[in-house]
């Protein structure tokens, strides 16, 4: 069993900066892949930023240049920087991991409750 837990959020003046942060925890054997994703009402969920299982990093369009996802990798604790930021940012932002778990190696996805960013002046 994994739990994610994030923290961070909050609300934020057009153009300011916020850090979100997620800390998995649990029956973890490797974390193959870790990222953000977010969510308005009435929208769908959308890919921001994430660790990708080759290694890679990958980026919404929309928050490249702004955004910068970042990973302490002995905490099992991912971090998304954020700055610029702008009204259509405004989502809920949950933690994604496709965690592999011992003693048992099974493999699943797990999410994070969502931390609330709202930009607004």
């Amino acid at each position: 069993q994994v739990q994610l837990v994030e923290s961070g959020g909050g609300l934020v003046q057009p153009g300011g900066s916020l850090r979100l942060s997620c800390a998995a925890s649990g029956t973890i054997f490797r974390i193959n892949a870790m990222g953000w994703y977010r969510q308005a009402p009435g929208k769908q969920r959308e890919l921001v930023a994430t660790f990708t299982s080759g290694g890679n990093t990958d980026y919404a369009d929309s928050v490249k240049g702004r955004f910068t996802i970042s990973r302490d990798n002995a905490k099992n604790t991912v971090y998304l920087q954020m700055n610029s930021l702008k009204p259509e940012d405004t989502a809920v932002y949950y933690c994604n991991a496709d965690v592999t778990e011992w003693p048992i190696t099974t493999r699943g996805a797990y999410w994070g409750q969502g931390t609330q960013v709202t930009v607004s002046s």
